[in-house]
């Protein structure tokens, strides 16, 4: 299990209600899920984890419950970023903490169909 942010709790009560705690971390099952399904993600962007989950373009719901879509344009290289992020609330585990489920590079095509067939909880603009 690895640190990655603390989030601002009343920024993703869009998400869920009662999150427990601010801390988010990223574990090693899901940093080799990351490796394996998107081949050099990992290694170039999870040096931004802090950033989009602290300054996001937009938290979107998930299927899941719980569950927020966070969207990121990296300014510096220009790319488009879709993390998961699993919120932990008073009806989880105490144990458990926020984490970081998945995360990839979109393109403009799929930002944009994001944005506009899902629902935007959080739009920073």
């Amino acid at each position: 299990m690895h640190f990655v942010a603390k989030l601002d709790i009343k920024k993703y009560g869009c998400v869920a209600e009662g999150i427990i705690t601010d801390e988010v971390i990223i574990t090693d099952v899901q940093i080799k899920h990351i490796k394996e399904r998107h081949p050099g993600a990992y290694e170039l962007f999870s040096k931004h984890f802090e950033e989009i989950i602290n300054d996001p373009d937009y938290i979107i719901e998930a299927n899941k419950p719980s569950t927020a879509l966070v969207l990121k344009e990296i300014r510096e290289d220009g790319e488009l970023i879709k993390l998961v992020l699993r919120l932990v609330t008073s009806t989880d585990d105490p144990e458990y903490k926020n984490s970081i489920i998945t995360f990839t590079r979109i393109d403009e095509k799929d930002w944009k169909r994001l944005i506009k067939n899902k629902i935007v909880l959080y739009n920073r603009e």
